[in-house]
């Protein structure tokens, strides 16, 4: 057999989650299709998830599909929850990218598209909904073209759209509109065929034109298009083909039987892996989800994960694979599986098995721009609050708790006010914490604006640390993040003082000199020394005398916010791109009034009655537009937005409060930390 590990994505409310539901049925997985409206989804486990009829949390169900087992991963389509879909990309095989035939694409749909084709992920097309008042086959296709990608290729014709006796007929080889459209995506990306063509049109025939299709559709060149319903079941059929002759599969080992008590030899390719998901189980303890790409991991094993330029270990003490809609346990989990591993205690979302090596894993969406604080609604509760919002974080590390030691806050990185809603009634649920949030506010970045040296030396001046520290600070390439360079011998002083100086750079460099993250620069080591360790004559190591980690933990700050001051840094807000659809009439009102929140209208276009703006906005603008639309438009205005870039503040410069012990303030730095040690 081989394996399918097939991501199911889709703007919220297109359907994703009821066509999970009839694809499991369609396998026999399920009796009857479970209903999103009566919370009785096989992926929608969450409590949470049923009664608001949304996907949270990605979630994973395996099939048999003609010999291919097929790993569902089932993922959510609000935006506020983007990160979660980030983390699954990196473990797909394929994807079916679902759209809604009344609504046509949406935002979110733009967005899931982009990255599907930066990331070459192989992606099918099901227009959903085919059987709902108002569907198009032919406007939404105009659509996909227009926003989405003109390599698409329609795999048949839809009858009664808008009824409840919607159907649709696949195009079969030889059909005029299957042809067509196959030898324009042919033509344009494979120069063979083209040639062949040119000579004799004989030479698209129907096997060759399949076949061809589904080459390009492995290489995410071209995208085959299925028209359904997942409430009826038309069309599903049809996209379950397509899904077993279109999409790459992964070859699979010997090893996978259910009744093994042992596993086979171990294949000869090192295992490699990543682990996209973490939970806890019902004892507390940690549950990684784990994509096998190569060779195989056994209960009893003790694995390396890599994580961040830093590696730890675990022993794996059970193991479970999805089979036929359950998890099952088994002894080992192998290339192209995913699975459940036990007894990692310090697994986190991103780690890697093995040495990592496939760039899929960085970022592919915006980062959160909304930031707010978390209060306990009992003073009693803080400790337990920080508590539960660290296991938060481990299944979501883009919320990115942050402690505020001086004024004992608790800050959480937002997408958007529903996600807030969720971690509100998460905590109350899970954790019986009853929280309120402060209002969110726009998560601002720093850039340094040029370059900027500093250096503290062992017993100059009034360093009271054992430790040489120089850095200098440049700006790096815009997306590049914080790079740690040496500029000194690495065997100048043991490997730890120099860890240590790196882990205090990434840091310092979380709040910068207004106390925003500082981003895109690099950080070079110019100067290190340390004091051996040593004691006095016949006594023990003294500490007085000798360098430790704690000596480089401390003086770090100091050097890195004296070198940022050499280049001062500027300040970046978040901007969205927007899209506006509105009646013709409003666009006149609605003008002064994007001039108001500063965003820039760069093209509108005139459609009969309605009219298209596009352009960009601050994205602490976005909430007043929204509420300011429906009464501008009637009710009738729809605004799309999702982050573009960073641009430069002009005018008053936005702080945040510090959250550490100040190393801005040299006096009161010192003090702290030198109460603490």
């Amino acid at each position: 057999m081989s394996t399918l590990n097939l991501g199911i994505l889709a703007h919220v409310d297109a359907g994703k989650t009821s066509l999970t539901e009839r694809l499991l049925h369609a396998a026999g997985v399920i009796d009857q299709p479970g209903s999103v409206d009566d919370g009785n989804t096989r992926t929608d486990t969450l409590e949470l998830e049923r009664r608001r009829g949304i996907t949270i949390k990605s979630a994973v169900v395996s099939f048999d599909l003609g010999g291919v087992t097929v790993n569902l991963i089932d993922t959510p389509g609000h935006p506020d929850f983007i990160a979660e879909v980030e983390r699954v990309l990196g473990v797909l095989d394929g994807a079916v990218l679902v759209i809604s035939a009344v609504e046509g694409v949406q935002a979110q749909t733009r967005v899931l598209m982009r990255a599907l084709r930066r990331l070459d992920i192989p992606t099918l097309i099901f227009v959903n909904k085919i059987d709902r008042r108002g569907a198009d086959r032919e406007r939404t296709l105009r659509g996909i073209r227009e926003k989405l990608t003109r390599a698409i290729v329609p795999m048949g014709a839809v009858h009664k759209a808008g009824t409840a006796e919607a159907a649709f007929t696949p195009f079969a080889a030889h059909d005029a509109g299957f042809a067509s459209a196959a030898i324009d995506v042919l033509a344009d990306h494979d120069d063979a065929f083209l040639a062949d063509y040119l000579e004799d049109e004989h030479a698209a025939s129907p096997k060759r034109l399949r076949l061809g299709l589904a080459e390009l559709t492995g290489r995410s060149l071209a995208h085959p298009v299925f028209f359904g319903s997942a409430i009826t079941g038309a069309g599903v059929a049809e996209l379950t083909d397509g899904i077993r002759e279109l999409l790459p599969t992964t070859a699979e080992h010997a090893y996978q039987t259910a009744d093994a008590a042992e596993p086979q030899d171990a294949p000869a390719d090192p295992a490699r892996g990543t682990v996209f998901k973490v939970e806890r189980g019902p004892a507390g303890e940690k549950i990684a989800y784990l994509r096998m790409f190569s060779g195989a991991v056994h209960t009893r094993d003790r694995l390396t994960l890599h994580r961040a330029g830093t590696r730890h270990e675990g022993k794996v003490t059970a193991i479970s694979v999805f089979e036929r809609g359950a998890d099952v346990r088994r002894e080992a989990v192998t290339a192209g599986h995913i699975g459940k591993v036990w007894g990692l205690a310090d697994v986190r979302i991103g780690d890697v098995v093995g040495e990592p090596d496939t760039p899929r894993r960085a970022h592919h969406f915006s980062p959160p721009t909304l930031e707010t604080v978390v209060v306990p609604s009992r003073r009693a509760e803080k400790g337990a609050l920080h508590a539960a919002l660290a296991q938060l974080a481990e299944q979501d590390p883009l919320i990115d708790l942050r402690q505020d030691d001086v004024r004992q806050e608790l800050y959480l990185s937002l997408y958007g006010e529903v996600q807030k809603e969720v971690i509100e009634a998460t905590l109350a649920e899970e954790y019986g914490l009853e929280v309120g949030f402060r209002e969110s506010t726009t998560i601002h970045i720093e850039r340094p604006a040029g370059t900027g040296a500093a250096l503290e030396a062992i017993k100059k001046g009034d360093n009271p640390f054992l430790a040489t520290v120089g850095l200098r600070v440049e700006p790096g390439a815009i997306g590049s993040g914080v790079q740690f360079r040496l500029g000194v011998e690495l065997g100048s002083m043991p490997y730890a003082f120099f860890k240590a100086v790196e882990d205090t750079v990434h840091e310092t460099l979380r709040q910068g000199l207004h106390g925003w993250q500082v981003t895109d620069c690099v950080v070079t080591m110019t100067h290190s020394g340390y004091w051996p360790r040593q004691s006095h004559a016949h006594q023990r190591f003294d500490k007085s005398m000798s360098s430790t980690g704690a000596d480089f933990r401390g003086v770090t700050p100091l050097v890195v916010i004296e070198a940022l001051r050499g280049a001062g840094t500027k300040v970046y807000e978040p901007v969205h791109r927007f899209r506006l659809d509105l009646p013709a009439d409003s666009l006149g009102p609605i003008l002064p009034i994007l001039t108001a929140l500063r965003a820039v209208p760069q093209t509108s276009r005139l459609h009969g009655s309605a009219c298209v703006v596009e352009g960009e906005v601050p994205a602490a603008r976005v909430s007043a537009l929204e509420r300011q639309l429906p009464g501008l438009t009637g009710g009738e205005g729809v605004l799309e937005y999702e982050f573009d870039h960073y641009e430069e503040v002009r005018g008053e410069i936005p702080r945040r409060p510090r959250s550490d012990h100040n190393p801005l303030d040299r006096k009161e730095y010192l003090l702290h930390v030198q109460r603490r040690v």
